[in-house]
């Protein structure tokens, strides 16, 4: 196991990774911020100059995702289909980049699980061989996630000191 930040990672299996972050958040934030395209656009892979101007996502079984991040000079565009959606529980998807750094197609599984009003997000990413879970590894993918999901977390801190949907119509 690796800690980066606050996120753990694991290499579990011939050709999975596991990344495990708690959230300081409600679920259903955490699972809108993962579903929603204004909000993903917000901290999905948004730093060091890069920017996320296509983020296209139909959240349903079948449906298709695209994001594409821009800066300067650059550009990395990927894209998906969702296999399983299960609301503030999971999202099964696929993952496949335009100009591909690793061969293959990826399956990605996100879970979400309340706690305390804490979110344990779960992500599990699945690649065709242990040759290519190996070379993700050793390569930007940790510290990228761990710099998106601290950015979500600011994100997320803002959000949660609002009322809770329970709690908006209720007089104290």
């Amino acid at each position: 196991m690796t800690t980066y930040g606050k996120m753990e990672i694991v290499a579990r299996g011939d050709n999975e990774i596991v990344m495990t972050r708690v959230f300081d958040a409600r679920r259903d934030l955490v699972y809108d911020a993962f579903t929603k395209p204004e909000r993903v656009k917000r901290w999905l892979g948004v730093f060091g100059g890069w920017t996320l101007p296509v983020c296209e996502m139909d959240v349903r079984v079948g449906g298709k995702y695209r994001w594409v991040w821009r800066k300067v000079g650059a550009e990395m565009g990927m894209g998906g289909v969702y296999r399983e959606i299960v609301p503030n529980e999971r999202i099964v998807s696929t993952e496949k980049f335009d100009d591909p750094w690793y061969e293959g197609e990826a399956l990605g599984t996100v879970t979400f699980v309340e706690g305390g009003g804490k979110t344990t997000l779960t992500q599990i990413v699945r690649y065709e061989s242990k040759k290519i879970r190996d070379a993700v590894l050793s390569g930007p993918m940790a510290s990228g996630v761990e710099k998106s999901y601290a950015k979500l977390a600011e994100i997320l801190a803002t959000m949660s000191t609002r009322r809770s949907p329970e709690k908006a119509g209720r007089k104290s």
